[in-house]
């Protein structure tokens, strides 16, 4: 029997951990995170729970698979920004590539209610985005003035977009997604930026 090359394995892996942790989402905002089973899941995605359990350690781990990929979607594009750009800008075109993600308005409302709405997600979900800080940092030093606590500032400032970003969203939600995400991001960024 001829194996698969490694590529063809990882994208067939990356495709059935989409689709179970999409599976996972439509469930949760119809039934809500805490009365969703596992069980369930696997049966609306057509695996067993065994399978469930080859892609996800636990239920929250399949509820904040996304955020993973989306930090690394974020750094990616932050590396590729202009060398010269300042790293405010630089983060704000990184994070455009939210707005890309193949994921409907609505149901992007629904993850971001389930998101913030259930103490244990939005635990993990602050464990994700330290991840992404962990990221960022390292692209957004060489673009800070050179000092001894550059990396210190660098921290700062995706820690702060970071937040800025999570405020928007939470803000969003609260409009009912009726406003542009960004234009939110914008006024959050300018607030923290702002001289005194």
């Amino acid at each position: 029997m001829t194996q698969k090359p490694a590529p063809i394995r990882e994208q067939t892996r990356s495709v059935v951990r989409s689709l179970l942790a999409r599976t996972a989402i439509e469930l949760f905002a119809a039934k809500g995170f805490d009365n969703t089973t596992l069980d369930e899941i696997a049966a609306a995605a057509g695996v067993s729970r065994r399978t469930l359990f080859n892609y996800f350690r636990n239920k929250e781990d399949l509820a904040l698979s996304g955020l993973d990929e989306q930090g690394e979607l974020i750094a990616a594009r932050l590396a590729e920004r202009p060398a010269d750009e300042d790293a405010w800008t630089a983060l704000r075109a990184a994070f455009q590539v939210l707005e890309e993600i193949d994921m409907a308005a609505e149901g992007r409302l629904e993850f971001i209610t389930l998101l913030f709405g259930n103490d244990s997600l939005r635990a993990g979900h602050a464990e994700k985005q330290g991840r992404w800080q962990d990221l960022f940092a390292p692209l957004i030093e060489p673009r800070l003035p050179d000092s001894d606590r550059r990396a210190l500032q660098a921290r700062a400032i995706a820690a702060a977009a970071i937040i800025c970003m999570q405020a928007a969203n939470e803000e969003w939600v609260r409009l009912g997604g009726q406003v542009d995400m960004f234009d939110l991001y914008d006024t959050a960024v300018q607030a923290i930026r702002r001289p005194t």
